[in-house]
C-alpha cells in the first residue's frame, strides 16, 4: 500500500527511483506499533487503505509518514488519520506535531496547511530536523521540501515576563 502511495511521487522527479521502489522497513512500523504512534485506516473487509506512523523527538511528535492508497485517496482517510493523530497526542500533552514535506505538491505541504500546519524558519529548525534533512538529501530533492509545525497546546511553564 505504501509503494502505490509514493508513485504518486515518480513524474515529480522528487525522489530517486530506488526510493520509489522501497517501502517503510517492518521494524519502523513494529516501533511506532508498540509506542502507539501507529494509526491504520481500513475498509469494512479490513484492507488498510491508508497509515500515519509518528515518533516522540525533542518533546513533539514528528509524523514520520502518512500514506493512503492512490484509489482512495481524495476521500478524507488522510485528514481522518490526521485528525486522529492530533487527538491522540493532546490526549497524552504532547506540544506540537512536526513533519517534513514536500513545499509545492498540492498533497502535501498545502494539505498539510488545511489541517493547522505552519512553514517553520530554518532558523527555528531542531538538530533533529536537521539529520532527517541529511538522510533525506540522499534520495530526495530536499530544497523542494519545508518543515512544518501544529502547535497543540501552550507549554506548561510562562516564563517570569508573563507572570
Amino acid at each position: 500500500m505504501d509503494k502505490a502511495a509514493s508513485l504518486l511521487f515518480a513524474p515529480t522527479g522528487l525522489i530517486s527511483e530506488e526510493a520509489l521502489a522501497d517501502h517503510v522497513p517492518r521494524e519502523a512500523l513494529l516501533g511506532a506499533m508498540n509506542e502507539g504512534w501507529l494509526l491504520v485506516a481500513q475498509m469494512p473487509d479490513k484492507t488498510i487503505v491508508g497509515f500515519v506512523m509518528a515518533s516522540l523527538r525533542d518533546g513533539g511528535l514528528y509524523v514520520d509518514q502518512l500514506s493512503v492508497s492512490p484509489e482512495y485517496g481524495r476521500q478524507g482517510i488522510g485528514t481522518a488519520l490526521m485528525e486522529n493523530l492530533e487527538s491522540k497526542a493532546r490526549d497524552r500533552n504532547v506540544l506540537e506535531l512536526t513533519l517534513s514535506t514536500f513545499r509545492d505538491l498540492p498533497w502535501n505541504a498545502p494539505f498539510y496547511t488545511t489541517l493547522g500546519f505552519r512553514h517553520m524558519k530554518r532558523s527555528q529548525l531542531r538538530p533533529f530536523m536537521l539529520q532527517i534533512e541529511t538522510a533525506q538529501a540522499e534520495f530526495m530533492d530536499v530544497s523542494k521540501r519545508t518543515f512544518m509545525r501544529k502547535r497543540l497546546r501552550k507549554t506548561l511553564f510562562r516564563s517570569k515576563k508573563a507572570q
